[in-house]
């Protein structure tokens, strides 16, 4: 099964990796292509952190990207339209094949800001920026737009999503993500699949792609069945668990679901993520950064709760090859950790922040 096309970018998939403050730099996104998925996006960037990046090491890294992951998209988030063109122009310089904006993330601080999800209380704001957007990068560069289903469940709520859904693509926008839960909800239960459904027979032929929930293959299988959405990006589902990619192709395939990794294949990505973490950050910030990628890798190890507070532990290059001779040695099954709960927000400008609790599992395929 291949995936859309978004503007003049073809994708070999409907499976694809969503944008993850905190998380979805360089090194994870690598790994995801390398696994399967179709294109992946930065970690969401303020229109503000993008125009003034300077030259410091770190701040580059935020918008480094690989020869080998394109098509690669860069997402912005931000509240004044002014500052969303220069920012737009700036990600295309630097090798972004796509300009996403968010107007989705529920974060209190963000929405605080009047960025994200608040502007799907503004169409006119909203709708300004995307046109700008659209304006501001060559026409051979596509704009897409990531929204969750509205502010609240009101009626003037989801006519404001309608504004906005059909205003960006009257913009020009080559596609839209769309996220079941509203942004009040933020992540307290089930993603509503049924009102991505009704988005895609409201789309027609035009390019929507579908978010929440999915936390396995299965359920990237099921929603693009039960929804027929274009495609289908993986948030959460893919911190620490690049395979969720291989497994969902080789549903698509229909091949039976593959068994999760085995031990010896966990020890060699999480050998290369951090590989390649290093090359980016150096090896001192990359020794703490990867320690919140490897208790996520944790949750498919046997041993999940004593992996994952062995890697808590981890200061320095020679404690990570610890755990790894410790837990890894070894090899044998993995472990299916796709029912197991993540409470973690996917977009904030200042890392990650707590979820409620409340969630329920994705649907299963039969």
């Amino acid at each position: 099964m291949t995936g859309p096309s978004i503007g003049g970018v073809s994708l070999d998939s409907p499976v694809v990796q969503a944008a993850l403050s905190g998380y979805s730099d360089l090194p994870m996104r690598v790994l995801a292509r390398r696994f399967g998925a179709a294109y992946g996006l930065c970690e969401v960037l303020l229109d503000r952190f993008v125009n003034e990046l300077g030259t410091n090491r770190r701040n580059l890294a935020r918008v480094a990207v690989a020869d080998e992951e394109h098509p690669v998209g860069g997402q912005l988030m931000g509240a004044n339209p002014d500052d969303f063109p220069p920012a737009a122009r700036r990600l295309v310089e630097a090798g972004f094949d796509v300009i996403d904006i968010n107007f989705g993330c529920p974060v209190k601080k963000v929405l605080g800001r009047c960025r994200g999800g608040y502007l799907l209380g503004q169409p006119e704001t909203a709708l300004e920026i995307v046109a700008r957007v659209r304006d501001a990068v060559p026409a051979r560069v596509p704009v897409t737009l990531k929204m969750r289903r509205g502010v609240d469940d009101s009626p003037e709520s989801e006519d404001r999503f309608w504004r906005i859904f059909d205003g960006a693509f009257d913009c020009g926008v080559a596609a839209v993500t769309v996220h079941g839960r509203t942004v009040r909800q933020k992540y307290v239960g089930p993603s509503n699949w049924d009102f991505l459904a009704r988005v895609k027979r409201h789309a027609g032929d035009r390019v929507v792609i579908g978010s929440g929930d999915l936390f396995s293959a299965r359920a990237c299988v099921a929603m693009l069945r039960d929804t027929g959405v274009d495609g289908v990006s993986v948030a959460r589902g893919a911190i620490g668990n690049p395979w969720i990619f291989s497994q969902a192709r080789a549903l698509l395939r229909g091949e039976s679901e593959p068994a999760p990794p085995r031990l010896h294949d966990q020890r060699d990505v999480l050998r290369e993520h951090f590989r390649l973490a290093v090359a980016l950050h150096g090896e001192d910030l990359a020794g703490r950064s990867m320690r919140k990628f490897a208790i996520k890798y944790a949750r498919l190890h046997p041993e999940p709760i004593a992996v994952r507070d062995a890697f808590v532990a981890v200061k320095v290059n020679a404690d990570w090859q610890a755990v790894l001779d410790r837990f890894y040695a070894a090899d044998g099954p993995g472990r299916d950790a796709s029912a197991d709960v993540d409470e973690t927000a996917d977009c904030t400008d200042e890392g990650l922040q707590p979820a409620a609790s409340g969630r329920t599992s994705p649907r299963p395929i039969a």
